[in-house]
């Protein structure tokens, strides 16, 4: 009953929304999204200045390097949500799994595709 009334104003929130707040939520959800891929393109990026092709020399172990880039890019995010006054600390779960989602697919991305070119 109380689970039921607590949905109920919930969704009453939701639809009170005015087209302005929509439109600023979406705003936000788009640059949160951009700011991912942007890390996720620095990062891999850097990996390849930095490492280079890892499977060159085997007896080299740098790769995880471009893991520690990937974790700093994801942590470093929240850095620059507070530089573009975006309150991260409503973000749950859900949002910093899909923002570390972007930024290891762009990571990814970014890094075999300059591999490639050598």
């Amino acid at each position: 009953m109380v689970e039921e009334k607590q949905l109920d104003i919930n969704n009453e929130e939701e639809i009170k929304k005015s087209p302005t707040d929509k439109v600023d939520g979406h705003r936000e959800r788009m640059l949160r999204t951009g700011i991912a891929c942007f890390m996720g393109m620095l990062t891999g990026i850097l990996s390849y200045v930095i490492i280079g092709n890892p499977s060159v020399s085997p007896g080299e172990s740098l790769s995880i390097l471009g893991w520690l880039f990937l974790l700093a890019g994801i942590v470093f995010q929240k850095h620059i949500f507070m530089v573009f006054k975006i309150d991260y600390t409503k973000l749950g779960g859900k949002d910093w799994f899909y923002q570390a989602f972007m930024t290891f697919a762009f990571w990814f991305i970014s890094w075999t595709i300059l591999l490639s070119l050598q």
